[in-house]
This record gives C-alpha cells, structure tokens and sequence, in this order.
C-alpha cells in the first residue's frame, strides 16, 4: 500500500473521533471470563468502467464459513484462514518475527486459545459420538425404563453439547481477532530494526542548486493563490485544504498522467468506493481497535472511509477462486483516501505533506505465489521511472522490520527531495503481502500446472484436478497527489517566483508551461 508507514498498525475510530477499545486480556485466566462476555457484533457481506466487466467478473466461490450461524444464534465472526499449526510448528521464528517488527501481538494467548480450541473440538466431537450412540439404542427394541433413561441421557447430552457448541464459536471468534494481529513474516533479507536501519537501494539525481532563497510549498502557493488553508479549516478543521487555479489543474494532470502511464504497463484503471465495510479493512491486515487510530469510521454502522484503494481493490475479488489463466490481475486505482494522521504535527509536516483528505492512485496485483518477488520489483520499478520522468532527486529504500505494517512481507519505499522542506519526504511505498491478505479475503486460484504434484488431487468429470492455492497480493502507491505537489511546487520555483510544469504534464494541463504570480 502507498505510503504504508503512515496507514501500517491502523485503527478504525468513529467520526466523532471515537476509538474503540481492545476486547481481549493477555492474562490466561482471563479468557474464559471474556468469552462469557464476548459479544461479536453482526456482520454482513462498484463504481466499474463498462469496458471492465470482463476483467473484474472473475466466477465467485462463496465461503460459507463467513456467514455460519449455529441454533444457540450466537453468530461468529468472519474467520481468516490462519495457518495455526504453521504458527505452532514454528514458534520461535514468529517469535523473533515478531520482535524484529516490534509487534505487539501476544503469541502466548494465540497458542493458549489454540490449543484450548483443539480440546474443545475434541470434547464436542466426543460428545456428538455419545449423543449419536444414544440415538443408535433407541432404534432398536428397548423396555420402556430403559427406554426413558436414554431420552434423559440424550437430553443432558443435548444440552451439553449446545453449550459446548457455544463455547466453541465464542472460543474460534476469540482466536481470530488474537491471531489477526500477528504479522506477515518477513524477507529474509530485510534489514533488521527501526526505520533508521533502512538500506538505500538506489539514489536517482541530485539536489537542485538554488542560486535565490528558497521557498517552502506553503508560501509559494500562498503567492500564486494555489491553497486556501484558512477556509478549509474553518469549515472542516485543521488538515485540510482547498486547492485553487492552477493548483485544481496540476492535481488533475498528475492523476491522469499517472493513470495513462501506468496503463501501459498493462493496469486496469478503477475508480473505487470510498467506503468500505469494516470487516474488509479487517481481512486486508488493519486491526480495527486500539488507540493509535488511522481511520475514520461511520458512527452507527459497519462502514469506515477507506485510507487507500487498497482495500476496496483487495475486495473486488473476495471469496473468489481465479482462473489460473486471469493472473496476474493488475489494476491501477484512483480513490480519495481519508487519514486521521493522529499525532502527526509540526514543522516537518505543515501544509500539503500531512492532510486527512487526499487524491491518490494505486497499484494492486493479485499473482501465483512463485510470481509476486518478480512483480514486486516491476512496482518498484514503475514507482521509479514515473519519479524521473518528472524530474525529481529521490531515493528508493529497502524499510527495516521495525517499519513494516502488518500484511508486508518486504516493502520499499521512495523519499524524494523537498527543498523548501530541507529534507527528504516519502512519496511512496511499494509492498509485496504474499498470502497475507488473500488468506484473510479468501482469495484463490486454481493451477493449471502446479509446479509440484498436489498431494490430494480432486475429480472432475473424470480428470484431476489441483485444489486451489491462496494468490499474493501486492500494492504500490503511483501517485499521492499532495504530496506530489509539493515535490513539484519546490523543485521548480524560479527566482521570479513563477513555477514551471515539467514536461510530461504540459499536455494534462491544457498546455499550460509556468504558473505566474497573480
């Protein structure tokens, strides 16, 4: 996802701004008295260009575990496929994982709830067996005290296993929300520790040498009248803004410069709903309780304002298993995205670099597993050629464990120049999230040709056929408008305090070359 750092470890909060708390307790003595007062809430199950309904029509399979219900009405949460025996063989790797991300995620009560699930299937299990036995003696011919001792005991059985059948839901529902919070893992060969620890993969130009004083964005769009931040924080608060003249111009030039680019490298462009359901946000790796809280939520419903296209475009195909011959899937998003960026103020970030409201166009791949290293360098590399092509000094990183969100396996980031700034600034990230997000969405495909023989092959109207395997997603960010503008609105100031429009955006903007003062 584009500019992961700032969205990684999200929360979900209400418009009112108010942050839902944690449900579970660490201590193990806790757990039994928590599921007795655990109430998960309901959960229920786009705006497409007509020329891409054959792309985005990929066959449904429906998982019917993510809307299960049981008698007791006691309905469960969605549940991710979560390697569970995968976590347990391996437990000091996802411990050291888990401590190279310094995640918070509690390991212990994820094994503590599996194994105390293993023995509760067991139990239910043994009393569907007794229950079943039971049935099994009143078929035949029995005297009638023994006849109404059997309904008694079927009854207490009944009973037993309603209540057990209860526990267990509670119990599953309460081993996924612990367990989502588990990252990805993470590539061998990301460096280890905090954002400090980021290696630089590739430098691309130099510093401009400024022969005048230099000027920050804010005060260059304040002389050319490109923003108006006073009137937006009248009527919508702090961090927000109104773009103006040639400003309006420059953001859609960028957009659809980005998205004719990116095109063709063989992306479908999208445009996506803005609004996402919170079990989504959820299935793409974002826990939705906490206090450090990047999302804003919609009070009294199930729906939040989505942080990047990322997820809605992760939605697209969710419960889905893809034909082997649609992969790789790459589509090229435009979506308004809304951040809280909680925290996040000062010098360093005034103006356009840190908003709540902002455009943004993203890359998302979905590809067979053996494919998503390769494409994850085509994101990288794509993010680079569309800097250059602008003209920008700018550095392309490998981030360190301790930078990582959640569903990132490996994630590379570019800092571009910001001379008004005096510093380096992000402008995007490029991730490659393996089956971390499939897993969760329910995300498949089914090799035509697996690269091993399947261990359980299916039939098929008399042929084999291969089960199918979670897909990789990846997502990179093509273009965060504001911060674009910033790049751009400080790199090419000119001493007479015009600036002019590089080259490959002349054409997006009706021909317009310079902004000159007004």
């Amino acid at each position: 996802m584009g500019l992961h750092c700032c969205f990684a470890g999200t929360t979900i909060q209400t418009l009112k701004l108010v942050s839902v708390p944690s449900t579970m307790q660490s201590s193990s003595t806790a757990i039994c008295s928590r599921l007795n007062h655990f109430k998960p809430p309901t959960i229920t199950r786009s705006h497409r260009f007509p020329f891409l309904i054959r792309a985005l029509s990929s066959p449904a399979v429906v998982d019917s575990t993510t809307t299960a219900s049981v008698d007791s009405g006691v309905k469960p949460q969605w549940k991710a496929a979560i390697d569970f025996k995968s976590i347990l063989e391996n437990k000091s790797a996802v411990a050291e994982n888990l401590k190279n991300r310094n995640s918070s995620a509690n390991l212990e009560l994820v094994l503590e709830l599996y194994q105390r699930l293993l023995e509760l299937q067991k139990e239910v299990e043994d009393l569907r067996y007794e229950r079943n036995t039971v049935a099994n003696k009143m078929k035949g011919k029995v005297e009638p005290l023994d006849r109404q001792r059997l309904i008694e005991e079927g009854k207490n059985l009944k009973e037993k296993l309603v209540t057990l059948e209860e526990e267990l839901i509670k119990l599953t529902d309460a081993l996924q929300r612990e367990a989502q919070c588990i990252p990805n893992m993470t590539h061998p060969d990301a460096p280890i520790g905090g954002e400090d620890n980021s290696i630089i993969r590739k430098t691309v130009g130099m510093p401009r040498d400024f022969t005048f004083y230099i000027k920050d964005h804010v005060q260059i769009g304040k002389e050319l009248d490109l923003f108006d931040f006073d009137a937006a924080a009248e009527v919508s608060g702090s961090k927000f803004y109104y773009l103006k003249n040639e400003a309006v111009l420059l953001e859609m030039g960028l957009i659809n410069w980005t998205l004719s680019e990116v095109m063709k490298r063989g992306f479908t462009p999208l445009t996506t709903p803005e609004i996402a359901r919170s079990f989504v946000v959820e299935k793409c790796g974002f826990q939705p309780r906490g206090d450090n809280t990047q999302v804003y939520s919609i009070e009294g419903s199930d729906q939040c304002l989505i942080g990047t296209a990322e997820i809605p475009v992760g939605g697209i195909h969710m419960d889905s298993i893809l034909a082997d011959s649609s992969l790789p899937l790459k589509y090229v998003a435009f979506s308004h995205c809304f951040r809280t960026e909680a925290g996040a103020a000062g010098v360093s970030t005034r103006g356009l670099y840190r908003v709540h409201q902002f455009s943004k166009v993203e890359m998302f791949i979905l590809c067979r597993p053996e494919e998503s290293n390769a494409y994850h360098e085509e994101l990288i590399e794509i993010e680079e050629e569309l800097f250059s092509k602008l003209g920008l000094h700018f550095k392309t990183l490998d981030m360190a464990t301790g930078d990582l969100g959640a569903p990132a396996y490996r994630k590379y980031d570019i800092e571009a120049w910001m001379p008004g700034l005096g510093r380096y600034g992000e402008i995007s990230s490029a991730s490659n999230c393996t089956d971390y997000q499939s897993r969760r969405l329910g995300i498949r495909y089914r090799p035509e040709n697996p690269t091993s023989p399947p261990t359980n092959l299916k039939k098929n109207k008399g042929r084999n056929v291969s089960p199918p395997e979670f897909v990789h997603t990846l997502n990179a960010t093509a273009c965060a408008v504001p911060r674009m503008i910033v790049c751009l609105l400080e790199n090419y100031q000119q001493e007479d305090g015009s600036v002019v429009i590089p080259e490959p955006l002349r054409p997006f903007m009706g021909g317009i070359q310079v902004i000159t003062p007004k």
